[in-house]
């Protein structure tokens, strides 16, 4: 039973169609599926129950399912340990300016002792760059935010944050208990520079082409609003510099926070970075 053949059962259990678990393992369907069949012979049993109306799990593949997730675990855990061993195991991590997040600070004591012996190295990007350095190959994963260009990507949310309207704590919409876009539809707001990748920008300005002035982090952007009376948005639960407010804004969608990396990468540090982010993010 080979390691090969296990990670696809587990995709296409876990898919519960076989287009689907193609695509993720960036294969076509045919061998996909021949491979399954084989398992199928040698497992001696059926794993999969096939019909119009969809693919599910035999009282077998359930057990195989849980049996091959542990083993391809432990065969991570193997290849990371002897890559640490040889000294190589290293990680680049791409962040998006807030290493502060709880959850990233549970995330780093985690994963610090899961692999005690792995070099983590943090880069940590601006906000002109949700990848972080992905696109670029700068990094290996990015705890960042959404929305942006996923292109080339695999991208798994780990929470959604509430947003609000920063505010200059004199402004009169400071007063009010929520806000809406509307309500900020004749202002000026910060805005990052060209190039930016269109559909972060486009989600931080509400949606809607802005006027005002250029910032590229989150110090310039409480600066445009404290200065110049500019208005943007941030999270909710971020306390701002003296002088300025957060105003939830109820006509956004939340913040997501997630974790993205490339699509295809088999790097064993990745995934284990990942299942310990959706633990250290869902407290």
């Amino acid at each position: 039973m080979e390691l090969r053949t296990l990670r696809y059962f587990v995709a296409v259990a876990e898919e519960l169609h076989f287009g689907r678990a193609a695509a993720r393992l960036h294969m076509s369907q045919p061998p996909l599926s021949r491979a399954i069949k084989q398992l199928e012979t040698e497992v001696g049993a059926a794993l999969f129950d096939r019909s119009s109306a969809g693919v599910t799990l035999t009282p077998v593949g359930a057990v195989l399912l849980d049996e091959a997730r542990s083993l391809l675990d432990q065969a991570d855990r193997v290849r990371v340990r002897v890559a640490a061993a040889a000294g190589a195991a290293t990680l680049t991590v791409g962040m998006l300016g807030d290493s502060t997040d709880p959850g990233a600070s549970r995330l780093a004591g985690a994963y610090r002792r899961l692999h005690p012996r792995v070099e983590v190295r943090i880069r940590e990007a601006d906000l002109t760059d949700p990848t972080c350095g992905l696109h670029a190959g700068l990094v290996d994963v990015a705890l960042t935010r959404g929305p942006f260009d996923e292109t080339g990507l695999t991208v798994h949310a780990l929470r959604a944050d509430p947003v609000g309207a920063l505010l200059r704590a004199d402004d009169p919409l400071a007063r009010h208990g929520s806000v809406k876009l509307a309500d900020l539809a004749d202002r000026r707001w910060f805005r990052f520079p060209e190039g930016t990748d269109p559909l972060w920008q486009s989600y931080w300005n509400g949606g809607e082409p802005r006027e005002g002035p250029v910032v590229g982090a989150v110090q310039e952007c409480q600066q445009a609003v404290l200065w110049n009376g500019t208005v943007g948005m941030t999270l909710l639960n971020h306390e701002p510099a003296a002088g300025l407010t957060v105003v939830p804004l109820t006509d956004m969608p939340p913040s997501r926070v997630v974790a993205a990396w490339n699509e295809g990468d088999t790097n064993p540090l990745i995934r284990s970075f990942v299942q310990t982010a959706i633990a250290a993010y869902r407290r």
